[in-house]
């Protein structure tokens, strides 16, 4: 069965350009207007990837983005923005409210089935020994979750990567470079700055204090190091 896109693209023939390569490619594709009835229609047949426009009628896209990624059954589904605005900031903003991807317009379509692929190849299930206990927290590469004191913790897909590979390595120090290709491969809009965002992020969900992080420390100059307490050393543990 073909995995679904939903589509909110105002503009009448970009989402038809839209549609047309994204099946081409091999995907469904659901195009939509306007935002109101996107959340609706994917809790009741969830997509495997939403492509939205920032800038449309009756709402816009940054809101529809906040809105899924603060809903329980829909947060970990991959966002790619597709969007007019160009700076800097906004993709930050866009990264800041959980979208794993961020595509200006205008765009070539190549590279934007590309990156599609891209981003959904990143949130496969990660391969290796599929839990990781240590303390209160548990990052479970098999379904892709991550608990904090027992209660399940949404992340996006980019954001458990990211957490699942820096735990992987415990002690070593892994600039923002090497993060990028690890964790993002070829996703272009991503810079090192955008992995502070992210640094950021899985900080507010696994640390007590994200001020002063425990776990997720960063090395000045050098990058980022994820450390264990040597009390409480890590479990591994494969999946059936």
């Amino acid at each position: 069965m073909s995995q679904t896109i939903f589509v909110l693209e105002d503009d009448a023939d970009i989402s038809r350009l839209v549609q047309y390569h994204l099946e081409s490619a091999g995907y469904a594709v659901r195009p939509y207007l306007a935002p109101s009835q996107i959340v609706t229609d994917a809790e009741r047949q969830p997509p495997a990837l939403f492509l939205l426009d920032i800038m449309v009628p009756g709402g816009d896209g940054l809101d529809l983005c906040r809105r899924l990624r603060q809903n329980p059954s829909l947060s970990s589904i991959p966002i790619i923005f597709l969007t007019a605005r160009a700076a800097e900031n906004d993709r930050v903003h866009g990264l800041e409210l959980g979208a794993d991807d961020y595509i200006t317009k205008p765009f070539a379509t190549r590279e934007l089935v590309a990156r599609v692929k891209a981003v959904l190849r990143r949130f496969e299930r990660p391969t290796g020994p599929s839990l990781i206990k240590f303390e209160t927290i548990e990052i479970d590469a098999s379904a892709m979750q991550l608990r904090v004191g027992g209660e399940l913790v949404t992340t996006t897909a980019t954001e458990f990567r990211l957490l699942d590979y820096l735990a992987r390595h415990p002690g070593r120090v892994f600039s923002r470079d090497h993060l990028l290709d690890a964790v993002w491969g070829d996703a272009r809009f991503v810079t090192p700055r955008s992995v502070d965002v992210y640094v950021r992020r899985i900080r507010e969900k696994i640390e007590a204090d994200a001020e002063t992080p425990r776990y997720l420390k960063t090395m000045r100059g050098a990058g980022y190091r994820f450390e264990i307490p040597k009390s409480a050393a890590a479990v591994q543990e494969r999946g059936a």
